[in-house]
């Protein structure tokens, strides 16, 4: 078998006498050709480790070690929610990909969820879980009147401190703005009794205090994953938020019920810190391109052109974008109500900059956008939307 070919574990569930006494009864380990290699049948979920060295004799492929891990990985994952019901699940263990896991979402509910920072997208949040059926089991904001309000409205408790919704819930999403709130919130009594939770962090913070946290919650004795957003307000209440996903493949695949209720297909990038490199990436282009938008139709607006028309020429060519889509008509009509302020652009290009300086690589377009988003703030614009640039570039504007 060549490196990166597939292999598929096989966990056959098997009822002995009622809904209680459902059990792993074996583990199978197919190939790409579909045969079964000998692992022993049955083979208790125990046992999963006799795998290792039954691969290891007939296949040396570092794909393969890769494999091994990522199955024991999933053994511990599928041991807890064993008595859940008839299951018969395959998992693909190739690539860079995460075990892939067809558990039923149902089987995940019984974990508790909790949210630290529920402002308009951390609330979205936890009322699109619980349409979904989870448990939203204690809410936390800096401002207690926003916490109690969705406290109120999906039936949480408002946490007064964060040790409070470590100790009421399973799993704790915090939504919070930047590097010195997550810090606090970790350093604040989070981490207090922590041992078994798990924290989805779904700030865009620098990617070493993503590694940071992650050591943090394994030394007491929980995991950590990070889950960038790349989407909005909107997409938050309907469950569409695209999600990039970094740290370790077993706290993905115990989140990935979740996070498949907020976004539609999340992306397993890599170890910690990865996912918030991409994410960084991903908003300094955003930003770049609501930029040059702006001076775009700034330009048009100086020559007289209509517009309307101007932005569906755009459309169909190479000017077009998502960004024109999104923010092409609010620059137009200065609508600026913020779905992403032009304070949170120039945090997000903030730290691609300081990526990109680490590499030694100058990026002057991104450098230039950020200073543009610094004079929206410099100018108390800042709690506008990104769509806001416009106001720096459209003649006779300057204010909305």
């Amino acid at each position: 078998m060549a490196v990166g070919s597939a292999l598929k574990v096989r966990i056959l569930f098997r009822n002995h006498g009622g809904a209680a006494s459902e059990k792993v009864s074996a583990v199978e380990v197919e190939d790409e050709r579909g045969s079964v290699l000998d692992c022993g049948s049955p083979l208790p979920l125990c046992g999963v480790r006799a795998i290792s060295s039954t691969i290891k004799k007939r296949q040396r492929a570092g794909a393969v070690q890769d494999a091994i891990a990522r199955i024991i990985a999933l053994s511990k994952l599928v041991s807890r929610f064993a008595n859940a019901g008839s299951l018969h699940k395959l998992r693909d263990v190739a690539g860079d990909q995460p075990v892939r896991s067809e558990i039923n979402h149902k089987e995940f509910m019984t974990e508790k969820i909790g949210f630290v920072g529920v402002g308009r997208m951390g609330a979205n949040m936890a009322r699109r879980l619980k349409d979904c059926g989870f448990t939203i089991a204690a809410v936390f904001d800096r401002h207690a009147e926003t916490a109690q309000a969705l406290a109120s409205e999906i039936g949480a408790v408002a946490a007064s401190e964060l040790a409070e919704v470590t100790k009421l819930s399973d799993v704790i999403l915090t939504v919070v703005t930047d590097d010195q709130a997550m810090k606090a919130i970790y350093t604040g009594g989070l981490l207090r009794r922590a041992k078994g939770k798990l924290f989805i962090n779904c700030a865009t913070v620098t990617p070493a205090l993503h590694v940071w946290v992650e050591a943090k919650a394994e030394k007491a004795h929980a995991q950590s994953l990070e889950a960038c957003m790349a989407s909005s307000i909107t997409q938050a209440r309907n469950g569409t938020l695209y999600l990039m996903c970094g740290g370790r493949p077993e706290a993905y695949e115990r989140a990935r019920p979740i996070l498949e209720k907020l976004g539609e297909a999340p992306r397993y990038v890599g170890t910690s810190g990865k996912a918030a490199q991409v994410k960084a990436l991903v908003n300094m282009v955003m930003n770049s391109n609501t930029a040059a938008l702006a001076e775009g139709l700034g330009l048009a607006d100086a020559l007289g052109l209509e517009l309307t028309m101007v932005r569906e020429v755009f459309s169909q060519t190479g000017a077009n974008s998502n960004v024109l889509k999104t923010d092409g008509e609010d620059m137009q009509n200065r609508d600026h109500a913020c779905f992403f302020s032009a304070a949170h652009a120039a945090k997000d290009s903030g730290i691609a900059l300081k990526l990109a300086k680490a590499q030694g690589l100058a990026l002057p377009l991104a450098t230039a956008t950020k200073q543009q988003y610094d004079r929206m703030i410099a100018a108390n614009l800042g709690g506008l939307d990104k769509s806001g640039i416009a106001e720096l570039t459209f003649k006779g504007r300057g204010t909305p």
